[in-house]
């Protein structure tokens, strides 16, 4: 695992990830962020959004059922 910075471009903000608008989109953007980004990268690893507050993956990551659990 790395540990770095991450312009995640509407992907993943503090608190949720994007916006998607239909429960397809969702999964789909729920299953790459885990495999192509939480499961790559360390907690340390600091994610710009594009806009809004910055953050990092560990500060998100125990958060990741919450998400899938609410849908967004």
């Amino acid at each position: 695992m790395v540990a770095l910075r991450l312009l995640s471009v509407s992907t993943v903000f503090p608190g949720g990830p994007g916006r998607t608008t239909r429960p397809e989109d969702f999964e789909s953007l729920m299953s790459g962020l885990e495999t192509r980004v939480f499961d790559r990268y360390l907690d340390s690893t600091v994610v710009y959004p594009g806009h809004g507050d910055d953050t990092t993956l560990g500060v998100e990551r125990p958060h990741l059922s919450d998400w899938r659990e609410r849908g967004w």
